[in-house]
């Protein structure tokens, strides 16, 4: 294998095809807007980069210009399809560097090609007798524009069995016999760990990342198409013929198989966003799965087999090859828009390659085509402004109010955009643009930032998550706060919007290595948990996360959604201090997982409204609005009279939530924009409460006469110590229970510890209202309050810790109660009690 350096062109033709469409998968994007998706066949001296001209309908595909040795297509050639038959088929491309394409084809040349100065040089040179099957990045430094660092490595395989690993400047690391086949695909796993070879031979082996074998995991008669990673590389899906296969890593698991197509399974991938797999074949159609092999979606007939396909590795995007075909889709599997390559044709699109800022693709073809795709005309509009990207390094920026409008040039490619709260947030390959919709022409730089893969605006701050960590930032252009947490580094790579959110004063990160672990930092300045997050676990793992956008400092919550589609809540304020309480009482363990509690069940995606605490969640076949999530989520009754279910039949499957913004919530529903008012008189209540206007607030509850829009004043009120007011607002929503509860607690001292113990407990908070008494050393009391809530293990540690004279009443109570039951005692602390008691008489 001979290393080369030679440039072969220094010119590059860039054409582009634009196809109108609909508006592409974002939040808050506009209805009825625009994608376009840009393909480029590039042409030099490359055997595979040649110019041609395309005509699509009205839009028409023309080379602006040729170079190098090969020269363009005259007249004759562009009627004979037959010329273009004779080139090599290209199935292996892939990007080392969000700037630079790898690419290798039968006649054995490992090339590379740079999109900034649209030179293709040749790296390296296979063998004669390698002929090359797929080929795969290993990059431990990021995809960066920079390009790789010098411990990325290359992953070829060949049709003979063997796959070799290069490093970046073409040097054989390691060349093995691996199968007895040829190797149908070679895949670098997401952490770097290792790699796994899936041949035709029916084997599929994990190797680690020198080359060395550690397991066989699938062996049979059967050859193996394709085959890939899990996004967190514990898993592998491969298909065999019709069926799709899921194998679990770890030791002891099971296989899942089942029947997807009725065709030949051709092309096979997982996304890195969403716990989904899609899957083409020779039924000319495409799918949709989930891991548990339900199907989620079926295309319809396509003209011709799905030969290739491919989830954007950023965004809720998917990518379908066919013959002479790409097809830019959602996730849930709707088109955004078709591009065809009719005349010449380009045949099968065998490969595709995702950059990983997700803007870009390269596609390699059937006729040794290598085309580069991009997405613009990709829109953002939040109240009164339009955000629009025009081109690559372009944007522009409207004004729907005043009919004002601005075009943004960038001297660099438009990675990522937001747009919220007055700001429009730009980030391109190695800066982020601030602009204030007042003071469009003095943007604020950042510098430094590269390959911004997120960005969340928030009312005092804006999140951006690139490739190196995590940046809190002021709308001033300030560094805020670098939130780090024990792991973070190794993590970065797979945080995403599900796992990371953005609150008022909060920013809360799921742990990628402990998936019912949540990180919540205190953004308020010099606050101690801006470095020193508090950790809070949860029961079951945790799929999406979500902190509220509004609310008074002290009422910040954070939304959880785990694998069981259960929805909870809990409170991001005065963890630390619970925590010592606890510590106190002797029980900090029992008070790890916190205060949570649930509020929702089957929920698919959830959004906090922009300017309340007001939460809206989506079903199978309707969507909630919770109007008092946080406050009222102690009580089920305060829960259930403060939420509101919609069905959405006429909506169909598969909806989104696209925007919270004020009252309106949008929906997108195969590629449908669908605006829902919520209930205005909650939104003004909400900012009324806010801002401490009660009386306003009781006004506007006896105007409008609402359930549960007494509930929520109820539930408020009574969190903020007004019980006049929670008293008239529970009596008009019937609650007669907590009227009678509200009226003896006014019976009480304020400045008594019993006053203080039950209002805290009518909050939920039973963990407060027992350090309370014990504090106070009313043991008595905090043993009756456990005996109230049938908390019988805490009744009786404090007797036994506190004042064993109060030992007997606990065991007194206790038989009153297995007698209402009709059963014996069960408990072991409660019968080894009840044993020395008799020996004792």
């Amino acid at each position: 294998m001979k290393p080369s350096n030679k440039k072969q062109s220094n010119k590059v033709t860039i054409n582009h095809i634009s196809l109108r469409t609909c508006s592409p998968n974002l939040r808050n994007v506009a209805p009825g807007g625009i994608i376009l998706f840009h393909c480029s066949s590039e042409t030099s001296s490359c055997p595979h980069m040649k110019s041609s001209t395309y005509e699509n309908h009205e839009f028409a595909f023309t080379p602006s210009s040729t170079a190098g040795k090969e020269k363009p297509l005259d007249k004759t050639q562009k009627n004979d399809n037959e010329k273009l038959w004779q080139n090599l088929p290209l199935n292996c491309v892939d990007w080392s560097s969000n700037d630079e394409i790898y690419f290798v084809s039968d006649d054995h040349q490992i090339y590379k090609w740079n999109s900034q100065t649209r030179d293709s040089v040749e790296v390296a040179k296979l063998p004669d007798d390698f002929i090359p099957t797929d080929l795969h990045w290993l990059l431990l430094g990021g995809r960066g524009s920079g390009g790789g660092k010098g411990s990325d490595t290359l992953l070829i395989c060949s049709n003979d069995g063997r796959f070799v690993i290069l490093n970046k400047s073409g040097r054989v690391e390691r060349s093995i016999t691996a199968h007895a086949a040829a190797i149908s695909t070679g895949r670098w796993s997401p952490d770097g760990a290792g790699l796994l070879t899936a041949g035709e031979d029916g084997i599929i082996k994990i190797w680690s990342r020198s080359g060395m074998l550690r397991s066989t995991v699938i062996q049979n008669d059967e050859a193996i198409r394709c085959a890939c990673w899990s996004p967190n590389s514990n898993s592998i899906a491969f298909s065999q013929c019709l069926h799709i296969s899921i194998k679990p890593l770890a030791a002891n698991s099971k296989l899942l198989r089942w029947r997807a197509h009725e065709g030949m399974i051709l092309s096979l991938s997982w996304s890195a966003q969403s716990p989904i797999i899609a899957s083409g074949g020779e039924d000319f159609r495409f799918k949709i799965w989930d891991t548990q092999g339900s199907n989620l979606f079926t295309s319809s007939i396509e003209e011709n087999a799905i030969t290739s396909i491919a989830f954007n590795p950023e965004k809720d995007l998917l990518l379908v090859g066919s013959f002479n075909m790409l097809k830019l889709c959602s996730n849930a599997g709707w088109s955004y828009s078709t591009n065809r390559f009719n005349q010449p044709i380009v045949g099968s699109f065998l490969s595709l390659s995702w950059s990983s800022d997700g803007t870009q693709v390269c596609c390699g073809t059937s006729n040794g085509q290598l085309i580069v795709g991009h997405i613009v005309q990709k829109q953002l509009i939040v109240r009164n402004l339009k955000a629009t990207t025009t081109g690559r390094k372009s944007l522009l920026l409207e004004d729907i109010t005043n009919g004002s409008s601005d075009v943004l040039d960038f001297s660099e490619r438009i990675i990522n955009f937001a747009l919220g709260y007055g700001h429009l947030i730009v980030a391109t390959s190695n800066q982020i643009h601030i602009y204030n919709e007042k003071y469009i022409n003095t943007p604020i730089i950042v510098d430094g930032r590269t390959d911004t893969r997120a960005i969340e605006v928030g009312k005092k701050f804006f999140m951006a998550l690139d490739s190196t960590s995590i940046w809190i930032y002021t709308y001033t252009g300030r560094l805020h706060v670098n939130p780090r947490y024990p792991g973070s580094q190794a993590q970065i790579s797979t945080l995403n919007w599900r796992n990371l959110s953005l609150g008022l004063d909060t920013l809360v990160v799921r742990d990628n290595a402990d998936n019912k672990a949540l990180h919540i930092f205190d953004l308020i300045p010099g606050a101690t948990r801006q470095y020193e997050p508090f950790t809070l676990k949860a029961k079951t793992p945790i799929s999406e996360i979500a902190a509220c956008r509004a609310g008074s400092v002290d009422d910040q919550f954070v939304v959880l959604i785990d694998n069981n589609r259960e929805l909870y809540i809990t409170e991001t304020r005065n963890r630390n201090s619970s925590n010592e309480r606890s510590a106190l009482m002797g029980s900090a363990n029992d008070n790890l997982n916190g205060e949570i509690y649930k509020i929702g069940t089957q929920v698919t995606t959830v959004k906090w409204a922009s300017e309340s605490n007001i939460l809206v969640g989506v079903h199978d076949a309707c969507y909630s609005i919770w109007y008092c999530p946080g406050e009222g989520s102690a009580d089920p009754t305060i829960i259930a009279l403060t939420t509101v279910t919609v069905d959405t039949t006429e909506f169909g499957k598969h909806i989104t939530i696209e925007s919270f913004e004020d009252a309106i919530v949008t929906f997108r529903c195969s590629g449908a924009l669908l605006a829902v008012n919520v209930n205005i008189y909650c939104e003004i209540l909400h900012r009324c409460l806010m801002e401490g206007q009660w009386q306003q607030a009781l006004r506007i509850c006896r105007s409008a006469q609402n359930a549960y829009l007494w509930g929520t004043l109820a539930a408020t009120a009574t969190r903020k110590n007004q019980l006049q007011i929670s008293e008239e607002a529970y009596a008009a929503a019937l609650q007669v229970d907590k009227v009678t509860y509200l009226q003896y607690i006014k019976t009480l001292d304020p400045s008594s510890p019993d006053y203080m113990a039950e209002n805290s407990l009518m909050l939920g908070r039973l963990l407060e209202a027992e350090t309370i008494l014990i504090h106070n050393g009313k043991y008595s009391e905090a043993m009756s309050l456990c005996l109230r809530m049938h908390n019988w293990h805490k009744a009786l540690e404090i007797s036994q810790k506190y004042d064993t004279k109060l030992l007997p009443t606990v065991l007194d109570q206790r038989n009153k109660y297995l007698k209402a039951l009709t059963r014996e005692e069960w408990d072991k602390q409660f019968l080894s009690l009840m044993s020395h008691e008799n020996e004792t008489i």
